[in-house]
């Protein structure tokens, strides 16, 4: 399984696409397509049919595409900033990311 340095719930900023500069969290991450999904960011619109068993309207619903994970960069919480992320070993061998910038451990 393919290891990424942007895990959910994280907080990241889009640096490609026509989405550049939004920021928004990690909703969801698809590895076999090496894609994650960020809320608020790459809207598209679905038509959906009406489904009367689960209660579900039909009409045109708006909502997130994924986006792939190198077009995104984590925002770090210190410095603000998104920025590349790297890992290194605590003193009681715990590994941890860290803020490339600022050198702020993110975990």
């Amino acid at each position: 399984m393919k290891k990424f340095k942007i895990r959910k719930d994280d907080k990241v900023m889009v640096i490609a696409g026509k989405d550049k500069g939004k920021v928004g969290k990690v909703l969801k991450i698809f590895r076999k397509k090496d894609r994650v999904l960020v809320e608020k960011v790459n809207m598209v619109k679905r038509h959906t049919k009406a489904n009367p068993y689960t209660q579900q309207a039909g009409g045109i619903v708006e909502k997130e595409a994924a986006v792939h994970i190198s077009n995104v960069a984590l925002i770090c919480d210190a410095c603000a900033k998104p920025t590349r992320v790297g890992y290194k070993v605590t003193a009681d061998g715990k590994k941890v990311r860290f803020c490339k910038k600022c050198n702020e451990t993110i975990d």
